[in-house]
């Protein structure tokens, strides 16, 4: 009888393909103690992105150790490309933060192919790190805290010449002030700007900083500009808005605002971006809209904005915790018609929308892959065969509408969303609800009588990556 193949007859060389699919850095690092092949094609894996967030556990002491790994071992620091530090230790002694800092600076300078940083822990930022981050050649991605007042010199940002993408976290007066000659410098290379100017809204919360005038004056300096988001710029219009995108060569392929101007005027900037063919190809947009807002003649002005776009994905909430806008089924069957052969993404979030508006989304978005939606708690039964009609699915997110408190509906149980999960087609890979995220694992079993059923369960969600539906900036 012929012996059944066994994992280590594989061809080495189908290793590297076998290993990207695992995600859990933890993982990772125990397939590099299995073997002298698997520690050669694993080690790139678990260095090629290092994640620090805050609510990691002793995510504090994690830095550390992983400082002083980099500094001390520079052939798994050159393997590093983008380095996420979310969570820093800043109660320190003297003596300590000094030690730390080295080893930081060790560190990073030992990360010659590092492609991407993302700094963004208040206070913890300072110049000399900017400095050793300006060093890296191939730094092309910068997503920053913008509050400089006593931890950084804001005239260092400007050095920063070559970047790709850059994300400015509530920056401060004098690092906008600084915008304008850091976009002149970067203009050969920027294509993608973000300004969170706060991280949740409401609007009354947000910086007035970033106007009409600033975005004036990085105008010119943003030929390239392929991405722009805009979070929490209450001072920000549609003719602040025109004039950047006015100036960009080839047009802009994402655009997000979220809590801009009430004053935007969404009728005049429709009429200006279909005359002038401006958003010819824009893949992506993310819209808001307050509770001033006439959301009926705001929606036509949308749906007419969109009209000549190559649209992919769509993305619509409420500022802040209002809840009285609900998602009317014309304007979700109006983007379906105009979009829906492309659209590989439907998000709302903080706006009801009926179950009929949901079935529509999902039985004419031939290539959606991605649905974020608000679903009332009584809706919850009826909504598995809605999202059965969609034929590519892959993710999809539930929330609940913000005017229910917590004690007021009782959190699904995990049977309750399997079910749902189970009337899905077998191309969703992931589920989500509320804060809840699972993975959808599909096996099959063998029955008594010899036929052959699949299995569904979820587990936990093991990508180191915040998910997709719990970004800020979703562009």
């Amino acid at each position: 009888m012929a012996r059944l193949a066994c994992f280590q007859d594989l061809p080495v060389e189908l290793l590297p393909l076998v290993l990207q699919h695992v995600v859990r850095p933890s993982h990772l690092a125990a397939l590099c103690l299995v073997n002298k092949s698997f520690y050669t094609f694993a080690v790139p894996l678990l260095y090629e992105r290092v994640f620090i967030y805050a609510w990691h556990k002793e995510g504090k002491a994690k830095v550390i150790k992983l400082f002083r790994t980099l500094a001390d071992y520079p052939h798994l620091a050159q393997l590093v490309q983008r380095l996420v530090i979310r969570d820093f230790p800043k109660a320190l002694q003297s003596e300590d933060h000094d030690t730390i800092l080295e080893l930081c600076l060790n560190g990073i300078r030992n990360c010659v192919n590092l492609k991407a940083c993302t700094w963004t822990r208040h206070g913890s930022l300072t110049s000399r790190v900017l400095e050793t981050l300006v060093e890296c050649p191939r730094l092309s991605e910068l997503e920053v805290n913008g509050q400089h007042n006593n931890y950084y010199d804001p005239r260092i940002l400007p050095q920063f010449t070559h970047l790709r993408k850059l994300s400015l976290i509530m920056p401060s007066g004098a690092v906008i002030n600084i915008l304008p000659s850091w976009t002149q410098n970067a203009q050969e290379t920027l294509q993608y700007l973000s300004l969170i100017c706060k991280a949740s809204l409401p609007v009354e919360q947000s910086s007035t900083r970033v106007t009409d005038g600033v975005l004036h004056q990085i105008a010119p300096h943003v030929p390239n500009l392929e991405y722009l988001c805009l979070v929490g710029c209450p001072k920000v219009t549609h003719e602040g808005l025109w004039a950047v995108l006015s100036s960009i060569y080839r047009g802009i392929v994402g655009l997000g605002l979220e809590g801009v101007s009430t004053a935007f005027d969404m009728a005049v900037f429709s009429e200006r971006c279909n005359r002038a063919g401006t958003l010819s190809r824009l893949r992506s947009i993310t819209l808001t809209v307050d509770e001033h807002t006439s959301l009926a003649q705001w929606q036509q002005h949308v749906v007419s904005l969109l009209a000549n776009a190559p649209l992919q994905q769509f993305h619509l909430s409420t500022i802040g915790g209002h809840v009285n806008h609900r998602l009317s089924d014309d304007f979700c069957q109006a983007i379906v018609n105009a979009h829906g052969r492309r659209l590989t993404r439907f998000s709302v979030h903080r706006m009801r929308m009926s179950l009929d508006a949901i079935a529509y989304i999902c039985a004419h978005c031939t290539a959606l892959q991605q649905l974020f939606i608000v679903v009332a708690q009584q809706d919850l039964d009826a909504l598995g065969p809605c999202l059965a009609q969609a034929p590519k699915l892959r993710a999809i997110h539930v929330n609940r509408p913000l005017d229910y408190g917590s004690e007021d509906v009782p959190k699904p149980s995990y049977d309750k969303i399997l079910d749902i999960v189970r009337q899905c087609r077998p191309t969703v890979k992931q589920f989500g609800f509320n804060t809840r995220v699972f993975q959808v694992e599909r096996s099959a079993k063998v029955n008594a009588d010899g036929s052959v059923t699949t299995d569904v369960t979820l587990s936990p969600y093991e990508n180191p990556e915040i998910p997709e539906q719990f970004l800020i900036v979703r562009t």
